[in-house]
């Protein structure tokens, strides 16, 4: 298995896209810690890894909380030697679905301030950690809007953009303690419920039907469909997996080629 032996901590792992990737890492052999602000909807993912057979737990951590990370982070030291995998999939309050003119400055860079600041403080909490033990492995995930220009994305594409060169300055600054950093870009899973709503939405400024929007997207695509969950809990796990061990401060495009480098 990819990940056989490694520890892996989830940052909303109660989400879509954070539950598909702790399934993942599980799947190959990690033992994920899946963590987030509300202990019911983690036990919700994390009950059916173990009932599998599967190594995984519940940590309840407000993952926008410097204290809270922290503590987490040396409690995960101290129980299992050491953190080796970090990836931030955590839900913040993006403007979406106006005109950069239509969103009050406060609320457009409360999106931006919230991206950033829990990337910064699970992955360089991290990468802080790993460089003792010169491995480890953080995971971000941003959307293709950072690199492909769409209409009415306000703060959500310029706060990817930040995710992004925040995991470069990760893998410059702790690469040479043989720390890497990755970061995933999606086009957005059409079956993550948070990537549907913001369909509808973008769909109905647009004045056409949620599935029009999404064929639409999906044609942009040189594989001529979004990117499903499952897929990008994939590219997780490569990246994250010694198989990658030389790909670092890049972006592992998981986009279907809809924004292409």
């Amino acid at each position: 298995m990819l990940l056989d032996g490694k520890t892996a901590v989830v940052y909303g792992g109660a989400g879509a896209v954070g539950g598909a990737v702790a399934q993942a890492f599980a799947e190959q052999g990690a033992h994920v810690i899946v963590s987030g602000r509300t202990l019911s909807s983690l036990e919700r993912v994390v009950k059916p890894l173990i009932e599998r057979g599967l190594s995984a737990q519940v940590a309840q951590v407000d993952a926008l909380v410097g204290s809270e990370v922290e503590t987490h982070l040396d409690g995960v030291v101290v129980e299992h030697g050491g953190i080796d995998i970090s990836f931030n999939a955590i839900s913040v309050p993006y403007s979406l679905g106006e005109p950069l003119h239509d969103i009050p400055v406060d609320e457009f860079m409360m999106g931006i301030a919230d991206g950033a600041r829990t990337n910064y403080l699970t992955g360089v909490g991290a990468a802080r950690r790993m460089a003792e033990r010169h491995t480890g492995v953080v995971l971000g995930i941003t959307a293709s809007t950072c690199r492909r220009p769409l209409a009415n994305q306000g703060s959500f594409s310029v706060a990817g953009a930040a995710i992004e060169a925040l995991c470069r300055q990760i893998a410059t600054d702790y690469g040479p303690q043989g720390v890497r950093a990755v970061c995933l870009r999606s086009a957005g899973s059409p079956d993550a419920p948070g990537v549907d709503r913001a369909l509808t939405t973008l769909a109905e400024v647009e004045g056409i039907s949620r599935d029009e929007f999404e064929a639409r997207i999906a044609e942009r695509t040189l594989l001529k469909h979004l990117p499903r969950l499952r897929e990008i809990a994939s590219l997780a796990v490569l990246a994250a997996s010694d198989l990658a061990s030389s790909m670092t401060g890049v972006i592992a495009n998981g986009t279907c080629g809809e924004a292409t480098d």
